[in-house]
């Protein structure tokens, strides 16, 4: 079947404009031009993201020099100084190890304005559209309603909503006993909260170095490790800004953090990683609520049996939102929309095979990201001295060796990447082939197929 560049071959709406719907939309954009026609659907007036630094894993560079993307992106350097301390120790800790990771860190509003530049002109924004549902339509269409009661019609529906996604919430109501045990549905649709609180900021580095010229902060991607609880501490915006976020083990839900609650949380921990602190509130005090520091609690997503059915598929955290302690949560989102985006622009996807070319983005992407979710989830043990069989925190006198155990089982952990089949375009070949296989041998019937 030919489309002519005026008639679209297939109508795609993304609810929306976060990171994933953004590199879905360049990506589709890219591979396909005019001949699918892409509508972002944004809850809010503007397209923004939440949290401050993005980690850049080898994977996720690859997508974006894939896409263009990398060259226009600032990044600090192909490596970076990373140091894992012993930091529950008021006097001074000690370096567990140093090394340097493949990689780079950036603020996340960098990467959103170098996004918003690149979308192509077959893709429509819309701002002030927040979805709350979607029903089937007759002859396979789907028609979304909006809060401000409004309604629209797509081809194919990409839940690009986040970890409270709407798009997830409909997709596991509607889905069929013979699919899904309904008493699981409500542990698919609501996101579970990891009983963490994480304590965020970003501020000036500038500050920091006349409170406390040498810490280690303004030069490394540190992590200071202590019982129940750790600091990650890493510069973005070529260095100018520092982002901190701590995690203790347990806390509630709550919005605006005290001096005195931070300070708290993290008494027993050396100076490198309380003097932040200080300045944090300094430049809250002075700035107003530009650099002010907040607290969340840590939900995730619960590991999910599908990502698919019929024309309706769930990316980045509306699938698999994760702990960050891989850093890898915007990545696996990227590499989602990446993977997804070529072959929803395959010449070979039609809107009667649309399940088809779904099927094969599930196929490879829902194994690869929940492996990194478990692994995060893994990792964030080993900072916090909770992980079963290695160094829980007890003073038994030989603290050095069996973190020196530990040391080996984290370096590992940080080997995530290689763990995969390749790379991001590896996969992406990979779905590329089920998809000419699917459609030779005369597609499915649904995405659960």
């Amino acid at each position: 079947m030919l489309f002519s560049s005026s008639t679209p071959k297939l109508n795609s709406l993304c609810s929306g404009a976060g990171i994933g719907g953004l590199v879905l939309a360049i990506t589709i954009g890219k591979f396909a031009g005019r001949d699918i026609h892409i509508d972002l659907y944004e809850a809010r007036d503007v397209i923004a993201t939440a949290g401050a630094g993005i980690s850049v894993s080898r994977r996720t560079a690859e997508v974006m020099v894939e896409l263009g993307l990398y060259e226009k992106s600032p990044h600090p350097s192909s490596s970076y100084g990373l140091r894992l301390r012993k930091s529950n120790a008021p006097e001074g800790g000690f370096d567990v190890f140093k090394t340097f990771r493949p990689g780079s860190n950036m603020h996340r509003k960098d990467l959103i304005d170098v996004l918003k530049q690149s979308i192509s002109s077959s893709c429509t924004v819309h701002f002030n559209k927040r979805l709350t549902k979607y029903e089937k339509q007759s002859p396979g269409s789907l028609i979304l309603y909006f809060t401000d009661d409004s309604t629209s019609t797509a081809d194919v529906l990409v839940g690009a909503d986040g970890i409270h996604s709407s798009v997830r919430k409909t997709f596991f109501e509607a889905i069929g006993p013979d699919t899904v045990d309904p008493s699981k549905i409500r542990h698919y649709t609501q996101p579970s909260w990891t009983g963490t609180l994480v304590y965020r900021s970003v501020f000036p580095a500038e500050k920091l170095s006349e409170l406390d010229p040498n810490n280690v902060a303004l030069k490394y991607f540190i992590i200071f490790c202590g019982k129940g609880k750790h600091i990650v501490s890493y510069p973005v915006s070529q260095g100018t800004q520092i982002n901190k976020a701590g995690t203790p083990f347990e806390g509630h839900w709550v919005s605006d953090v005290s001096l005195e609650e931070a300070e708290e949380a993290y008494q027993d921990f050396e100076p490198d990683a309380k003097h932040p602190l200080n300045v944090i509130w300094a430049e809250s005090f002075v700035l107003s609520s530009t650099h002010e520091y907040f607290s969340q609690p840590l939900h995730v997503v619960n590991e999910l049996p599908l990502f698919t059915c019929d024309r309706v598929v769930l990316i980045g955290d509306a699938a698999h939102a994760m702990t960050p302690y891989c850093g890898a949560g915007a990545g696996q989102a990227i590499e989602d929309a990446f993977v997804l985006g070529r072959l929803l622009a395959h010449p070979l996807t039609t809107l009667d095979n649309v399940p088809v070319a779904l099927k094969a983005y599930q196929d490879v992407r829902l194994p690869f990201a929940q492996f990194v979710a478990c692994e995060s989830k893994r990792t964030g043990k080993m900072y916090d001295f909770r992980a079963p069989g290695y160094y829980d925190g007890t003073d038994r006198g030989n603290g050095r060796e069996e973190m020196e155990v530990l040391k080996e089982k984290i370096l590992d952990q940080w080997h995530w990447e290689s763990k995969g089949e390749g790379g991001t375009v590896a996969e992406w070949e990979k779905a590329e082939r089920q998809l000419q296989e699917g459609s030779c041998n005369g597609g499915y019937e649904n995405g659960t197929s």
